[in-house]
């Protein structure tokens, strides 16, 4: 991290620091009520009112734009990320970033007490795509703006399975992968980044999945035109390479999805692949039904 951030950046971290505080204090007084019944155990260590608010202050905290926040009524940060239990003391693996959206709240989240990793995904292709150049490219601008928030990030890669710049050797609290398994489908590489983040987590830690969810049936080359998976499909290969799964979450469902349109998943917002085409229509169903697992690599 810059040492020396300029006034910018010292702003940003006091307002964040502030926000923080004032939530931490407001949780301790009383029980908070959450949205989602997957996080109301009183086993769930994401669920006590520090962490909570903690992670509600990430949520709110002025590194996220107008934009990012307007994908809250589809993705459900906060219910999400305390249904993978996770908490501000954790080591966690992000894989395929993209943009930074999940980013912009594991940051600040983890910043104090825990550790973020990101490992950017790289295809089988030789040269990344133009939309993944720029998602990288944005994804780099958004550090180098906010060193108070993401200057202890490490940033590696993954590719075929291998991480490089990112230590691999059961460390992981958690790995996290928000709706990435589709693409690794279509790139032939699901089987081995399971067992990549199988081997990269300790035991008893937890992978973290968000991903469009497919009807039951849904053949593997539909999958791969669509951008929708069978939850069975994830389940098994997730077994597979040694996971449990413990948990599923509704939290990101949405039954307005139909999923039979033209250009599959990315018809719907936040692409609208189609154009000014049905974008009304597309714009009311909102983003895509997902499923929300929750797995374990069994303790040894």
């Amino acid at each position: 991290m810059n040492a020396n951030p300029n006034p910018k950046a010292r702003a940003l971290s006091g307002t964040l620091a502030a926000l923080s505080a004032a939530l931490l204090m407001a949780a301790c007084a009383g029980p908070t009520t959450s949205t989602s019944s997957a996080t109301s155990s009183a086993s769930n260590p994401a669920a006590t009112p520090a962490n909570a608010a903690q992670l509600q202050a990430a949520v709110a905290g002025p590194q996220r734009g107008d934009k990012a926040r307007q994908r809250d009524l589809y993705r459900h940060p906060q219910e999400t990320l305390q249904f993978f239990e996770l908490t501000p003391s954790q080591t966690v693996l992000e894989i395929a970033p993209g943009g930074g959206w999940y980013t912009e709240i594991l940051a600040p989240y983890l910043r104090g007490q825990g550790k973020l990793y990101e490992a950017e995904y790289d295809g089988p292709q030789a040269v990344p795509s133009a939309e993944t150049q720029a998602n990288r490219a944005a994804f780099a601008r958004k550090f180098a703006a906010a060193p108070a928030v993401y200057g202890n990030v490490v940033v590696g890669k993954l590719k075929a399975g291998e991480f490089t710049g990112i230590p691999a050797d059961a460390r992981f609290d958690r790995v996290l992968t928000f709706r990435n398994i589709h693409n690794w489908i279509k790139d032939g590489q699901i089987d081995v980044n399971l067992r990549a983040f199988y081997a990269a987590l300790k035991p008893g830690g937890i992978l973290g999945v968000e991903e469009h969810r497919a009807a039951p049936g849904t053949s593997l080359q539909q999958t791969i035109d669509s951008g929708y998976v069978t939850e069975d499909y994830v389940i098994e290969h997730a077994r597979a390479a040694g996971f449990q799964l413990i948990g599923r979450s509704e939290v990101n469902s949405n039954p307005r999805d139909t999923k039979d349109y033209p250009h599959g998943v990315w018809s719907l917002p936040p692409t609208y692949e189609g154009g000014d085409v049905d974008r009304a229509k597309y714009a009311a169903i909102g983003e895509s039904d997902r499923m929300t697992l929750r797995f374990v690599k069994p303790a040894q």
